[in-house]
């Protein structure tokens, strides 16, 4: 029996070839997935941007949230500045009954006055009833997309469900804010909440 020889240098050479090429081919189905997680994450994004501005058409607030008649409609954004980014977009050049359209990134903490629509992004739930403690009552619209938004006090809650972005409303949250939402916008929603959430 022969003794074993070690590799040669040529098939050694094959070798490193063969698991290189290997590495190649499985690196574009990774960038493949990590492009569809940005692509998903980026048409989410822009998705819940347009349902912010369309929301504000569908509710009504009182004269006592605006500083005057011809004062704009403010939209705050807490913990989503690339949201801002695609809402101011959105918004650019476009009115809410006959009044325009401003969008603020606020950080948290900051006062949140003169705001009718805020977003608080993230799942942070502390977040949500901190910045909700905050602002107290008053006439504003509150969006959020935390897994118990509602719960913590949010009108409106985006989530997920079948891979596409949904909303549940909160009646009671509404009133409490001083917001009448449209009938028109409860049909559309994933769940509507008539006494707590």
């Amino acid at each position: 029996m022969r003794p074993r020889r070690p590799p040669t240098r040529a098939l050694c050479g094959l070798l490193v070839l063969v698991l290189a090429g290997g590495a190649v081919f499985a690196l574009p189905a990774r960038a493949r997935q990590a492009e569809a997680g940005a692509n998903g994450a980026l048409l989410e994004r822009s998705v819940k941007a347009a349902f912010l501005y369309k929301f504000l058409g569908y509710a009504e607030f009182p004269p006592a949230a605006f500083s005057d008649p011809a004062a704009p409609v403010a939209i705050g954004i807490v913990g989503a500045d690339e949201l801002a980014v695609e809402l101011s977009r959105i918004v650019a050049g476009r009115t809410v009954n006959q009044r325009s359209v401003q969008v603020k990134v606020l950080r948290e903490g900051e006062p949140v006055a003169g705001v009718q629509l805020l977003f608080i992004g993230g799942q942070d739930g502390a977040r949500v009833k901190n910045v909700l403690k905050a602002i107290g009552p008053g006439p504003v619209l509150v969006v959020t997309e935390a897994e118990a938004g509602l719960q913590n006090g949010s009108v409106i809650n985006f989530k997920i469900v079948e891979q596409r972005v949904r909303f549940d409303v909160s009646l009671e949250a509404a009133d409490k804010h001083s917001v009448k939402l449209s009938s028109r916008l409860l049909t559309v929603a994933n769940q509507v909440h008539k006494g707590g959430p």
